[in-house]
């Protein structure tokens, strides 16, 4: 199965063109010159147009791990 939709395909197809001509704008209002920061302006117009398309990844909070001490409890006497 396909991971992104034709719609998808055809939405970062032009936006990769409009990218080359130089019309693409960042949110910010510039140009934008990356060709993954093109990418992410296509899916993210595809996913508020409802084109099928993975959610956004997002990070998952750490769990926390004791810390083992790193010196020996038990000395040795001499």
């Amino acid at each position: 199965m396909a991971k992104y939709g034709k719609k998808t395909q055809d939405q970062v197809k032009r936006t990769m063109r409009r990218r080359k001509k130089g019309s693409l704008k960042s949110g910010s209002g510039r140009k934008v010159k990356s060709r993954k920061q093109a990418i992410a302006i296509a899916l993210s117009e595809s996913r508020k147009k409802g084109y099928k398309t993975p959610r956004k990844k997002t990070s998952k909070p750490r769990k926390k791990t004791a810390k083992k001490s790193t010196r020996s409890r038990s000395r040795s006497k001499k």
